[in-house]
């Protein structure tokens, strides 16, 4: 009878491991009812959040052994994901979805998001948020160029320094028609050369003649992390999260610089939305409630990310590889839903102007 009664106590302790137990502390108020409805779904589809783009790959880890919920995701870039989202309004794939903040109100105005507040949203700055919680900032990270020194003899310090011959079929960036970082590029740029969010002008002008010298090696449509890894690329322009994470985590160390543009750069934060009709709903909040949990900016901030929340302390090994502040000094913050509202407009002229589109 007690051998019978052993077995039946170590099923239900699988049972429960497997299924997720309790937790005895809470990362916030109402965590377990919200998992165990959770669990009852099919999982959770996460739009956009690829697991070399901001230490996403941790998260799901961190989340998958908390609830023992499986993550499906896909890597589609910000206005790829809104336009997504739009045409899947009449039968909704995606639980939640990621983007470069512009894209964020760009959804909230197609109608495709579902408002909610996670946990911690009473401490997201009011201009990084929906005050409905259609969207809501997660983390940021700022534009710099990644050099990897096998392929490139002389660094660059600037963008005037990226127009010079030496730099022929050296550059690659992403496409700002359907990347968010491909946008924050050309605000980047704009702001560089004295322009602002009136007159991206400045910003498109530059790079057209950035394609015009020939050093535009190629203008990609996704995550472009591998390649550069793999030694495929020279100069890369992304975010500075990339660029910790090619040299401390996947092992580039020294064989790479890191540089902030000299004539300036900028900070653009990033965005989620639980998406409206998700088939997950629960498995939905579940996940955006860890994305802005102490443990969730955690895993962000040990990947190079920078959480959303003030005051979010970054782990002192982390924190000792960031570059200077006074390189930091040069990185500007803009008005990002004005941003959203030029978002178009902006990415109809670079097409024009860059690659030459009626």
């Amino acid at each position: 009878m007690r051998k019978h009664a052993g077995k039946a106590l170590l099923a239900l302790i699988v049972v429960l491991l497997i299924t997720g137990a309790c937790f005895a502390e809470e990362l916030y108020p109402g965590e377990n009812t919200l998992a165990e409805a959770a669990r009852k779904e099919k999982g959770l589809n996460s739009y956009d959040t690829g697991p070399t783009w901001a230490n996403w790959q941790a998260l799901f880890d961190g989340f998958e052994k908390r609830y023992g919920i499986q993550i499906t995701w896909n890597d589609l870039g910000s206005g790829a994901t809104v336009v997504r989202l739009d045409k899947e309004r009449n039968n909704p794939q995606g639980d939640t979805a990621y983007y470069f903040m512009p894209s964020g109100d760009a959804a909230r105005e197609r109608g495709v998001t579902e408002p909610f507040k996670p946990v911690n949203f009473d401490l997201i700055p009011a201009e990084l948020k929906d005050p409905d919680g259609n969207w809501f900032c997660i983390h940021k990270a700022t534009v710099v160029f990644v050099i990897n020194k096998n392929l490139v003899k002389e660094t660059p310090k600037g963008w005037q320094d990226l127009l010079s011959p030496k730099y022929s079929k050296s550059v690659v960036y992403l496409d700002p028609r359907t990347a968010g970082i491909g946008y924050a590029i050309v605000i980047a740029t704009t702001y560089a050369h004295g322009g602002d969010l009136d007159h991206l002008d400045k910003g498109i002008d530059y790079l057209a003649a950035l394609q015009k010298s020939g050093n535009v090696r190629m203008i990609e449509k996704t995550t472009e992390f591998d390649k550069f890894v793999k030694g495929e690329i020279p100069i890369w322009i992304t975010y500075d999260m990339n660029a910790y994470r090619a040299r401390y985590i996947a092992g580039l160390g020294d064989a790479i610089d890191i540089v902030i543009p000299g004539e300036g750069t900028i900070t653009a934060p990033y965005a989620i939305s639980l998406v409206k009709g998700g088939p997950n709903p629960n498995a939905g909040k579940l996940w955006l409630n860890y994305i802005l949990s102490s443990e969730g900016q955690g895993l962000f901030a040990k990947g190079f990310v920078r959480p959303i929340l003030p005051g979010f302390e970054m782990p002192a090994d982390v924190a000792d590889k960031f570059l200077p502040a006074s390189d930091y000094a040069r990185a500007k913050d803009v008005d990002w839903v004005k941003a959203q509202k030029v978002q178009k407009e902006a990415a109809a002229l670079w097409g024009s102007k860059v690659l030459g589109e009626n």
